[in-house]
Parts: structure tokens; sequence; C-alpha cells
């Protein structure tokens, strides 16, 4: 599912997929501020059977979904390890991390580790101790009970600011639809997307910025070809 640009506050949830504890976060995003929610954890029982431990993990984030009611979510991606049975296990986990708000609607956002540190704290293999201290400077009010909150925080934050990207991409190419449509009434004839237009991208993973290149205006229907082969400016010139 993807997320739709929304005016005004957006309400997002991050979600830390765990077995033993299934860490979320809620924030408020607004621009560039950032506004701290709630945030928590699932803990199953550790002597519960595996099946009874994801119904726990999906009743517990319904609850949180249901109370908080937030627009968008965002999971964290499975980190693959030696252990191939518990990177399976934690698989599980995620995909009811991803179920629990699909069910209610709300469009499911994937992150890498590594992404979720280089967006918060600004490098990919920072550790814990720094996530904690980027999250006082970003959310001042949150107090995240264990480092599964924290790490939902931390997520819900690298949505907030990668889903401004991905809407300014999505308002690019409406605009690169609309010039398509617009030249094909002209010329009735449907031509390779380049000729048109191209979308650019270019700026720093910070500043990602997006533009439209379109085709000069010189270009009209003359200059277009034709299924008699040619096109009428050559056949003129012949």
């Amino acid at each position: 599912m993807t997320a739709l640009p929304i005016r005004g506050p957006v309400r997002i949830i991050g979600i830390d997929p765990g077995l033993r504890r299934t860490g979320w976060g809620v924030i408020e995003a607004e621009g560039n501020r950032l506004i701290y929610v709630a945030c928590g954890s699932v803990e199953p029982p550790d002597d519960l059977p595996l099946s009874s431990r994801l119904l726990a993990i999906h009743e517990g984030l319904a609850s949180v979904l249901s109370d908080h009611k937030p627009m968008e979510a965002a999971v964290e991606q499975t980190f693959v390890n030696k252990d191939g049975v518990a990177t399976l296990k934690l698989g599980q986990a995620r995909g009811v991390a991803m179920l629990a708000p699909a069910m209610f609607g709300i469009s499911v956002a994937e992150y890498a580790p590594n992404q979720v540190k280089k967006t918060v704290v600004g490098a990919g293999h920072a550790d814990k101790q720094q996530i904690a201290m980027m999250l006082k400077i970003l959310l001042p009010k949150a107090e995240p009970p264990s480092a599964d909150a924290a790490d939902a925080l931390a997520i819900a934050i690298t949505h907030a600011h990668h889903r401004q990207s991905t809407a300014l991409r999505l308002k690019v190419v409406g605009v690169y639809v609309l010039v398509m449509r617009r030249n094909m009434r002209r010329s009735h004839t449907l031509l390779p997307p380049p000729l048109w237009g191209r979308v650019g991208e270019g700026g720093s993973p910070g500043r990602r910025r997006l533009w439209l290149t379109p085709l000069p205006d010189r270009l009209r229907r003359s200059d277009l070809p034709h299924k008699g082969g040619g096109n009428k400016k050559s056949a003129a010139q012949s």
C-alpha cells in the first residue's frame, strides 16, 4: 500500500517486531516538527507456545491501533543472522506486526535497521545508546520504558522523514502523467515517455529533490510520426 500525501499533522506508529517484546511508538509529524504521543511494548509470557505469543502480539497491537488511531505505520525489516531458526521466528512476528495495521486499513512502510540508524543518528552502525540520546533531542517528552519502545520511536521518525520525499515523488509522477495525457490528446499517438519529459532526482539523501523536465514547446503535431511512414515535415520536403 502507498501512503498518500496528507495535509496537516500525520500520526505515525513505528513497530519494532519481536517475539519476546514488540515495541511500538506513536508520533505526529507536521512538516519538520515532531510531536511525541505515546510508546510502549507488547510482552507476551515466555511460557506460551509460539502460536499463542503471535496471537498476543496481534491483540496488543490491535489495542494500540484502536486507542491512538495512527494514519500510517512503519515496521523494521528483519535482520538476517547466522541462526536461521531465530530469523524465521522473528519473521513470523514481523508478519503479525504488518498484518495488524493492514487490518485497520493503514499503509505500512518498511525500513532496514541501518537506514533507521542513519536517519536518526547519522551513522548506519550506531548503537542503542546513541539512538536514545538522539530521541531525547528529537522527542524531549518521550521516556521510552524499554529499548524496543525507543527503537519503535526511531522507526516512526524515519518514516516521518522519508514519507515527505515519497509524497513529492508521487506528486511529480502525477504531473508527468498529466503531461503525457495532454500531449497524447494533441497527437493521438502514443510515444515513449522519454520523448515527453524526464523525471530527475538529485540532492543529498537528507534533502532529496525531484523535478520534471518537459518536452520543448516547439514540438508540434507536424513533428510526430504518422502511420503512413515518416512525418508531414519530411513528406513536404520530399
